[in-house]
């Protein structure tokens, strides 16, 4: 199981990696791992604003339906549309072509509550 020692993580399984301004977020191999083969994703439309903890869309596998949460506040700015037509992404890379949105963030970004690798990967195993 992949967790990458550059990118922050929640205890909701979602990962983030802040790049200046602007945060990339998608769901961890773990997450993947346990929804399954997945086949549709809901997000936001640009510019939407959102709290930490917020739902921000839901990703739908042959399993389950979950909801996805906003790790820090953030303004959708891009997203994944390849995900439209290639859920399964996710599940083959969830790190790279697998990301869901990028979001604006404010210089005063609250990180408190993230995981680092290590705290993430003690949390599932």
């Amino acid at each position: 199981m992949s967790i990458p020692d550059n990118l922050l993580y929640t205890s909701e399984h979602e990962w983030i990696k802040i790049d200046g301004k602007i945060a990339t977020i998608g769901i961890t191999d773990f997450a993947q791992s346990e929804l399954g083969d997945i086949i549709f994703l809901e997000f936001p439309a640009l510019n939407s604003v959102f709290n930490k903890g917020e739902i921000f869309g839901t990703i739908e596998a042959v399993k389950t339906v979950s909801d996805l949460y906003m790790p820090i506040d953030g303004e959708i700015c891009e997203i994944n549309d390849i995900l439209n037509d290639n859920p399964e992404k996710v599940n083959e890379d969830p790190y790279k072509d697998g990301w869901m949105v990028k979001i604006k963030i404010d210089k005063n970004v609250d990180l408190d509550g993230l995981l680092n690798a290590e705290k993430y990967n003690q949390l599932i195993t």
